[in-house]
């Protein structure tokens, strides 16, 4: 076995050894970075996300219907406006 491959395999033996000791790490060094009067994180014992609890839905639209109409107007003149300018500069 040439030296090459000794000292290739003792290099990837020594990469793989470091990351999975600084692996392990990850996560307490995320909290010593806390700042002292941070609140403390809560521990869910389930851990994952509530993905079927849904907010409950809006007393009011985000935006009024006329303003949507007028938004909507405005956006259909510019695409008219330039389909026009591109049709003119295609000439």
């Amino acid at each position: 076995m040439p030296v090459d491959q000794k000292n290739r395999g003792l290099a990837v033996a020594v990469l793989l050894a470091s990351l999975v000791a600084l692996g392990g790490c990850a996560s307490t060094i995320a909290d010593m970075a806390m700042p002292a009067d941070a609140p403390a994180r809560q521990k869910d014992a389930n851990g994952y996300l509530p993905v079927h609890d849904l907010p409950p839905d809006r007393a009011d639209p985000t935006i009024k219907p006329a303003d949507q109409a007028k938004i909507e107007q405005e956006l259909i003149a510019v695409r008219e406006r330039q389909a026009s300018t591109a049709a003119q500069a295609g000439k």
